[in-house]
């Protein structure tokens, strides 16, 4: 993920910013051209789930996020705090840290005494002994790649997120087996389709 690190281009763009980390760090091909001949993700491609004018106005939600992932080539897990445990969740950071998946955070930053309230962000690292996650965070121009408790973290993971009335939560990707077709704007998430 060190590799890969993206500043978001926009305040709402903290969904993107991450998605871009991740899918470059696993190494997925775009299947389209970024800039001349390179194919690389950057967030102006990621708009098959939800229109770049509306998530620069709102950002994302976590459902939307995984859309977004799915319909790009990677293999999505989503894990919601208010159903998954602080064991589960530390799992998860070990298993990202021996290098077995990539974890996408979404949590309220009011909740760990930071300005703002819905984010996310990619987690870089995992010390076990002491507990503590490495949020790369994608917010560079506000807050720097910081060290935090990781149960601090979940529990910021549990405020209900009033657009969607659920909790956060994270994401956890790898590169899907069969990379699907680059996104054709038409509405290829079935998640997003009920919407």
């Amino acid at each position: 993920l060190a590799e890969q690190f993206h500043t978001q281009s926009e305040p709402a763009f903290c969904g993107l910013g991450s998605l871009v980390m991740a899918l470059n760090a696993l190494s997925i091909d775009p299947g389209r051209q970024w800039k001349g001949p390179w194919r690389w993700f950057s967030e102006e491609l990621l708009d098959c789930c939800a229109a770049l004018n509306e998530v620069r106005e709102r950002g994302l939600d976590v459902d939307e996020f995984v859309c977004l992932a799915r319909c790009n080539g990677a293999d999505v897990q989503t894990h919601r705090a208010e159903s998954s445990g602080l064991e589960d969740w530390r799992a998860a950071l070990a298993a990202a840290a021996s290098g077995d998946c990539i974890v996408v955070a979404a949590y309220d930053r009011s909740s760990i005494g930071q300005t703002g309230s819905g984010h996310f962000s990619p987690v870089g690292g995992y010390h076990r002994d002491r507990n503590l996650a490495l949020v790369l965070d994608v917010a560079r121009f506000k807050y720097p790649p910081h060290w935090i408790s990781a149960d601090a973290l979940w529990r910021a993971m549990r405020p209900v997120d009033a657009i969607t009335g659920r909790s956060r939560g994270w994401v956890t990707l790898r590169r899907a087996a069969n990379e699907c077709l680059p996104p054709s704007g038409d509405g290829c998430c079935e998640i997003m389709a009920s919407r």
